[in-house]
């Protein structure tokens, strides 16, 4: 006669796992970006409507104007919108480069024992307060720039292009190239972490195959680690753009505070956080609805970069695929 055993429950059944705990954390995990998506749908929304009375009184030409004139009414935010755009890409001219090349080191050639003490300094870089970023910027920085900003505008200034780019400089050194300076340093640490952790992620057979086949290793960099941390270096330039673009004390406190649009880098201007930071306590009515205005469209201009970041990622991944089959 034999005795039949029921089989021992599963680990897996007996930690609790199954298809009802595969289902219930796909659920929670889609709740929760539903509640991402809904968190950002409402802010856009409420935003909206509260900038409403200014964006139905101006039209178009609230994008399109660049004339500021509350006492008259009258709201364009093009100055500002030009005057963001500028700074957040001398911001990107001068950050990206410099956090690469540091992310690099710090993978591929820092010894280990400096490894340790550079980490910790770029981390307390990006701890620094941005009013402190901005009074070390307006006190310190622009009044030393001046004479080098007065020394590129004699030297250029007669060329055509490179003349209007790098025109007569305002006194105070307080312009869209001081600004794009600061924001360059705060944006750095960011941009370097990230890369940082990106270049990591790179195989380490990918990287001893391109050495054994002779390359150099800067040719090892291009060939092994660039392709494969082209999407995470995308986000972490995305992430420093948005923080160049969002940041408000550094940027009023260094730009100067001129509403005009211009392509010379060293005058003044403005921007759409530090217009609304410097003019929120003293608005009523229509002129806080217009500032509320700037703010979505700063908002939407975010929206914009991110879908047109993700579109190129996306793009590079299916040639990079492509080139591989």
């Amino acid at each position: 006669m034999t005795t039949q055993t029921s089989d021992p429950p599963s680990n897996l059944s007996s930690r609790g796992g199954g298809p009802r705990a595969d289902r219930s954390f796909m659920a929670l995990t889609i709740a929760a970006g539903l509640l991402v998506l809904a968190v950002l749908a409402l802010i856009l929304i409420t935003t909206t409507q509260e900038a409403w009375p200014a964006l139905s009184h101006m039209g178009l030409d609230f994008i399109t104007s660049r004339t500021w004139d509350p006492p008259a009414e009258v709201f364009g935010a093009l100055a500002f919108i030009y005057g963001t755009a500028v700074v957040s890409l001398i911001a990107l001219i001068f950050a990206v480069p410099v956090s690469v090349g540091i992310a690099l080191f710090l993978t591929e050639l820092a010894p280990r024992r400096l490894r340790g003490p550079a980490i910790t300094v770029i981390d307390l870089l990006a701890a620094v307060p941005s009013v402190v970023f901005g009074l070390w910027g307006v006190l310190v920085v622009a009044p030393k720039l001046v004479p080098i900003y007065s020394w590129f505008n004699d030297v250029l200034g007669g060329i055509p292009i490179l003349g209007r780019l790098f025109g007569e400089p305002v006194g105070s050194g307080r312009s869209f190239m001081t600004a794009g300076l600061i924001l360059a340093i705060m944006i750095t640490p960011i941009i370097t972490s990230i890369s940082r952790e990106v270049f990591a992620t790179v195989p380490r057979a990918d990287k001893d195959a391109a050495l054994a086949l002779g390359a150099t290793r800067w040719e090892m960099i291009r060939g092994a680690v660039f392709p494969h941390s082209f999407g995470g270096l995308v986000g972490a330039v995305i992430l420093g753009l948005g923080r160049a673009m969002g940041e408000t004390i550094a940027v009023a406190l260094i730009i100067g505070s001129s509403t005009q649009i211009t392509a010379n880098v060293f005058a003044s201007g403005n921007a759409l956080p530090a217009v609304i930071v410097d003019q929120i306590g003293e608005s009523t009515g229509t002129f806080t609805a217009a500032l509320i205005g700037l703010g979505v469209v700063l908002f939407v201009m975010t929206v914009i970069i991110n879908t047109v970041a993700q579109a190129i990622v996306r793009r590079a991944e299916i040639r990079m695929k492509g080139a591989v089959s």
